[in-house]
């Protein structure tokens, strides 16, 4: 009962995973577009009853709330001189960066297989948990991904805000968050923040990648339970198609040590497709990592990928 409470809303079946409704998206007018709508967001730059309401030029239907402490309200841009504007919006930046940590980056209950006595539980089987302030999340996760892709963005300035701790607690999110809506959005920001800050790529793809090597070797030898596999999969076949030739041999070990064992864990159905197109990219690019592949899945038959 306490743990029922903590989550929250009750978990769907699977059968009803495939209902875009039931992900909070679907067209327009849809009981779930509503509800998007009327939301309150922890916002760091606005405060006050004058951050609300239809003629305040903020955002219809929601409703500002500053977190504790003293918060100096911006002005409008429509408000601020046309000299001060630059310097204004640098300002709202900084904010907004401050509002979207202190929103994702959140206190959560402990993840559904952690003390729960339900280690031996079968992944496939496990119903979705829908975390129950998905439609004020949405908003700040998309407020960010807008922020990465567009293309008024400058790198320069965003890198000061979207640095090493902000990527690693990204990637932290990917088992703590069960919610599947919630993994998509980590795993296309993820992919973007690699993708849109190209004079940084070798450093991103290196912190990328190590940080997901030290998840993957916590889930083979240790846990064996992680809800995001297949997202991070899904991100390192792009790094793996844009690796060059000939393959560094840190590249090799990384196929050796990290990807041929995730054949291992029992659950490896939930992530198999992902791993499948990551191992298939290794062996185009080198054909003579093939017999490297068979005999390492030949460790693992007939226990698991039979």
């Amino acid at each position: 009962m306490f743990k029922k409470i903590i989550k929250g809303n009750k978990k769907p079946s699977k059968s009803d995973s495939h209902d875009p409704s039931s992900y909070g998206y679907g067209p327009p007018g849809t009981q779930n577009s509503g509800a998007v709508a009327n939301v309150v967001v922890n916002h760091a730059s606005l405060a006050g009853p004058a951050a609300s309401g239809p003629n305040s030029g903020g955002a219809p239907g929601i409703t500002a709330l500053p977190p504790s402490g003293t918060i100096e309200p911006h002005p409008f841009f429509r408000d601020a001189p046309v000299s001060e504007r630059q310097t204004l919006f640098l300002r709202k930046l900084q904010e907004m960066i401050k509002m979207v940590s202190v929103n994702i980056f959140r206190c959560l209950p402990p993840v559904s297989h952690e003390n729960t006595g339900q280690e031996n539980a079968d992944p496939e089987e496990e119903e979705f948990y829908l975390e129950p302030s998905w439609p004020h999340l949405q908003l700040v996760y998309e407020l960010l991904r807008r922020y990465i892709v567009s293309s008024d963005t400058v790198t320069k300035v965003a890198k000061r805000y979207i640095d090493h701790s902000f990527v690693l607690k990204l990637l932290d999110l990917f088992d703590s968050a069960e919610d599947p809506r919630e993994r998509e959005y980590l795993k296309n920001i993820l992919h973007r923040v690699y993708g849109k800050f190209m004079v940084h790529r070798p450093f991103n793809n290196i912190l990328i990648r190590k940080a997901i090597n030290n998840i993957f070797y916590r889930f083979i030898y240790e846990t064996e339970r992680h809800s995001g596999i297949a997202e991070l999969l899904e991100i390192l076949g792009s790094i793996i198609n844009g690796f060059a030739l000939p393959m560094k041999e840190e590249h090799k070990l990384f196929l050796v040590r990290a990807l041929i064992p995730l054949h291992k864990p029992k659950s490896i159905a939930v992530y198999h497709q992902q791993l499948s197109y990551c191992i298939t990219q290794f062996v185009e690019k080198d054909y003579k990592l093939a017999d490297t592949v068979v005999r390492g899945l030949l460790k693992y038959w007939p226990l698991t990928n039979c």
